[in-house]
Formats: C-alpha cells, sequence, structure tokens
C-alpha cells in the first residue's frame, strides 16, 4: 500500500502541567484534502505545527511524507508548502516577482506562469501586492505556499473574513489543487467548507481526537432531518406525529423518514384548515456533528462509538 502523505501515532504535547495534544492517531493520504476541525484551545494549531516542524512534540511516532519533522530536514521542507492565515510580503513587488522570489528559495521551483493560473491570478500579475485585494492577496498567500511546487499543502484558514463569492473562488482554487494531485491539510472553522472540500474530516476536542470521517458518514450517523413549525396559539398536533414542544407555538419534529413525517403532518393540517407557519425542513449537517462532539456531548464522552460512526479512514 502506498505510504499516507501523513502518519501520527501517540502525539502528545504538553506546556507544562497542560497537557494541549492528549494521543492522536491520524492518517492522510496522498492526494487528498484532509480538513481538521476544532474549537479554539483543542489542540489543532499544535498538532499542525508539529507536522510542519515548528514545534517539538512530546511523545508519538510523527511521518510526514517519510520523514521525521521536528529532524528540520532541508529535504523535507523542500517538499511541503505552507500558507498561514496572513503572509508577510513586500507590498511594492508585483504578483509574479513575489512568486519568483519564493520559487527562488526552492531548487525544483513551480513556472511562475504556472502558479499564477492555478490560483488565478493571471490578470493581476504585473500588479503591485499593495494594489490587490483581499481576495486576491490570499490568492497570492496560495500562490506564495504553491511556488516551491510542494506535495503537501498545509492551508490555515483560507476563508476568513471572505465574502461569499470570495469563498467560492478560494473552494474552487482548493479543487484545482487536489486536481493537481497535491496534498492538502486544511484547517478551518467553516462547517460547510469542510463538508464541500474535504474528502476526510478529523474533530479534535480538548487536546483528543473525537472522530475521523468522510464527512457523508459523519452525517450519516446522524441521520434525524428536522421537521419545524409554528401553529396557531393553543393548537397541539397529533400524539401520533411524534413532534416536541420548542416554546410558544413552535414545534419539532425529528425524523429519519423526513418525506413520510412532512406528508402526515401537511395532510392533518390540510384537514384542520391550519396554517403551518414558518414550516422548514432542515437535514442534518457536518455543523450538526461537530456541534455535538464539541458541545456538552464531549463532557459526556461523546465518540464515534456514541454516534454510531465507524473510522472510514483506515
Amino acid at each position: 500500500m502506498t505510504e499516507p502523505a501523513i502518519h501520527v501515532r501517540g502525539l502528545r504535547k504538553r506546556y507544562g502541567d497542560v497537557e494541549a495534544v492528549a494521543g492522536i492517531d491520524l492518517d492522510v493520504a496522498r492526494g487528498e484534502v484532509f480538513a481538521l476541525l476544532g474549537p479554539n484551545g483543542a489542540g489543532k494549531t499544535t498538532t499542525v505545527e508539529v507536522l510542519e516542524g515548528y514545534r517539538e512534540r512530546s511523545a508519538g511516532e510523527v511521518r510526514v511524507l517519510g520523514h521525521d519533522p521536528a529532524r528540520g530536514e532541508r529535504a523535507y521542507r523542500e517538499r511541503i508548502g505552507i500558507v498561514l492565515q496572513s503572509t508577510g510580503v513586500e507590498p511594492y513587488l508585483t504578483v509574479e516577482e513575489t512568486v519568483a522570489m519564493f520559487g527562488g528559495y526552492y531548487p525544483r521551483p513551480r513556472p511562475v506562469a504556472e502558479v499564477l493560473e492555478v490560483v488565478g491570478l493571471v490578470e493581476q500579475r504585473r500588479t503591485r501586492v499593495r494594489r490587490l485585494s483581499g481576495g486576491q492577496q490570499r490568492r497570492l498567500d496560495v500562490a506564495v505556499g504553491l511556488a516551491g511546487d510542494p506535495e503537501l499543502l498545509f492551508l490555515d484558514e483560507p476563508t476568513t473574513g471572505f465574502d461569499p463569492g470570495a469563498r467560492r473562488q478560494a473552494w474552487e482554487l482548493v479543487r484545482r489543487l487536489r486536481a493537481l494531485g497535491k496534498t492538502v491539510l486544511l484547517t478551518t472553522h467553516y462547517m460547510d467548507e469542510a463538508q464541500q472540500l474535504a474528502d476526510h474530516v478529523a474533530i479534535i476536542a480538548r487536546g483528543r481526537l473525537v472522530v475521523v470521517g468522510t464527512p457523508e458518514a459523519l452525517i450519516a450517523a446522524n441521520p434525524e432531518t428536522a421537521i419545524t413549525f409554528v401553529l396557531p396559539a393553543g393548537v397541539m398536533p397529533p400524539f401520533e406525529l411524534g413532534a416536541a414542544h420548542d416554546g410558544g407555538g413552535a414545534w419539532r419534529i425529528a425524523s429519519v423518514e423526513p418525506a413520510r413525517a412532512l406528508h402526515a403532518l401537511t395532510a392533518w393540517a390540510l384537514a384542520q384548515g391550519l396554517p403551518l407557519d414558518a414550516l422548514d425542513v432542515c437535514r442534518p449537517s457536518l455543523e450538526d456533528v461537530y456541534l455535538q462532539l464539541t458541545g456538552a456531548g464531549c463532557d459526556e464522552g461523546a465518540s464515534a462509538a456514541s454516534l454510531g460512526v465507524e473510522d472510514a479512514h483506515g
């Protein structure tokens, strides 16, 4: 079998009496987009910094592209790219000058024209950095990370502060990277972003890996669709609909057969001549899973098993 791009077993990192990372096992396949999710303080950033080689681990085995990142080997750094939340580049250089400068630090840089094509900055190639829009500057950050033609790209919060249009453009950029055969380790606080882009996701909470799997598998383990609606004051739906009172005139039905439940609800409302105000059908999402695993559920020992999820990543 092909060696994974990232192989982690028993990773631990202590800061004095605080264990920020408490025994993480992780594998990231070559050529996939892998999203690492978790609330602030969960150990996500520390884990990524260990993988990048910028922070020493306290214990555990870590192999990235066959290297131990703690050794700081040049051969390792030549094969990775890092895109931080903000990159300090010379504002008076042009876009192509910036990419060429960073590419010059590597033995086999990707041609500047190809990098600019990938990130969608061909038309801005002679524009000075200080004149770029926020979204264009973020694309330049990615171009800098790609300048050395890395096999593995660490992409940290790529769309923070973006408007919806810029976010969709950034998503397309990540898809292009996958099409080029790059491995991408993505950190993000946007669950829809992870759901759209990632082949696999890992959720970290309190320094521990809670679950790993495809977005589809994690969502499928929480199959109930929520049907919410509002009835006139004093009206209660029949018991057999299984509706729970949400306060006021609001009600909620949780069902694994939403079409059947919705049919029964609307048939009853029509027969009674009642309106179903604010009727909404909400299918489960990755965000629902994330909130369950990183919220109160984690205090109660929430895990993959508690959701009926098997690790679908190996």
